[in-house]
């Protein structure tokens, strides 16, 4: 009877765990820095996603404190998340850094000396090449308005005119 009471027990806690994470998103905010005068970009994902992102790529566990974990990350995020000016050339993205927690990863980016009119194309497939469900919503601040574009598997490119 013991016996089945922590099997009841340890199923319970095996489906609350399963349930607590039924969906994939990513939340990116663009906006220009008046200050700065440079557009700046930050990415928010679930801390379990990357995660399990790196260590199916890589095949192996990743510490997001470490730099050469965190340089792999990077080179991810700058492959699958760009954008691109009206000729179609991608406006340089420099890497600020990144914060992480239990919860998330919250990644920084900046186009220096860019404004956000320059922009005409965001690109945006972090995650949904390894999770198809990934929902990515990039929401863009311009002229004192935010316009909301959402990203697929089946949709990593949207214009923004």
């Amino acid at each position: 009877m013991k016996l089945r009471r922590i099997l009841v027990l340890l199923c319970a806690c095996v489906c609350i765990h399963a349930s607590a994470h039924r969906f994939h998103a990513g939340i990116t905010d663009i906006s220009y820095n008046e200050r700065t005068g440079s557009t700046e970009v930050v990415h928010t994902y679930m801390a379990h996603d990357v995660e399990a992102l790196l260590t199916e790529l890589y095949q192996r566990q990743f510490d997001l404190s470490d730099p050469d974990d965190r340089a792999v990350l990077r080179k991810y995020v700058e492959k699958q998340f760009w954008l691109a000016d009206k000729d179609g050339r991608r406006l340089p993205l420099n890497w600020v850094g990144l914060t992480v927690d239990t919860d998330s990863v919250v990644v920084f980016q900046e186009a220096v000396r860019t404004p956000v009119s320059k922009i005409e194309t965001i690109h945006d497939a972090v995650l949904s090449d390894f999770l198809p469900d990934q929902q990515n919503t990039v929401n863009l601040t311009a002229n004192g308005s935010v316009r909301t574009f959402g990203f697929t598997s089946s949709r990593t490119e949207l214009p923004v005119r």
